[in-house]
C-alpha cells in the first residue's frame, strides 16, 4: 500500500475522511482541522473527542459536535503537552495526539487489509481500525462502527 497523505476535504488534500497508509504511526500527521468553525459537526470530531475522553480531557458526552467544551478540552490538552494553544485540532495536535497512543491489535498494512487499532488514552483506550482503503472508523456508544469523516455527523 503506497503512502497517501491523510487530510480533510477542503482543508489539505481533499480526502474526505481520517486517513492513513503505510506505517500506522504517522496517520494523522497531516489531518485536517476540527475546531469551532471548520468540520465543527463531524465524525471527525467525534474521534477527536474520543481522544480527548481517553486522555481525561473530556466527559462521556461524545456528540461529534465542536463547542466551547471540546475547544476547552483541546486547548488544555494542547497547554499539557506543550503544543501551539489554540483551541482547535489541526495538523500538529492530530500528530502529537498519535505519538505513541495508537497501538496494533491486529490485521495488516498490506493493501486491502484491515488494520485492528486502539487509541491508548491517559485515562481509557479507544477502539479503532483502518479499513482497507484508509479511511479510519471507530466504534461509537452504541457499538456500532463509524467513518471518521469530516463533512457529516453521525455518531
Amino acid at each position: 500500500m503506497s503512502t497517501t497523505p491523510a487530510v480533510a476535504s477542503g482543508t489539505y488534500s481533499g480526502r474526505a475522511y481520517v486517513y492513513g497508509g503505510g506505517a500506522f504511526e504517522d496517520d494523522w500527521g497531516d489531518e485536517g482541522v476540527t475546531d469551532i468553525n471548520t468540520h465543527a459537526s463531524s465524525n471527525a470530531t467525534c474521534l477527536w473527542q474520543m481522544i480527548l475522553w481517553a486522555n481525561g480531557y473530556l466527559p462521556s458526552d461524545i456528540d461529534g459536535v465542536f463547542g466551547a467544551n471540546t475547544k476547552n478540552a483541546t486547548w488544555n490538552y494542547q497547554y499539557d503537552t506543550g503544543l501551539a494553544l489554540d483551541g482547535s485540532a489541526g495538523k500538529a495536535t492530530w500528530s502529537y495526539a498519535a505519538l505513541g497512543q495508537v497501538a496494533y491489535v491486529s490485521g495488516s498494512t498490506s493493501a486491502g487489509q484491515v488494520l485492528n487499532l486502539r487509541y491508548e488514552g491517559w485515562v481509557h483506550n479507544v477502539t479503532m481500525r483502518r479499513i482497507a482503503d484508509g479511511t479510519y472508523e471507530f466504534v461509537d456508544s452504541h457499538g456500532n462502527w463509524r467513518k471518521a469523516g469530516y463533512d457529516y455527523r453521525t455518531c
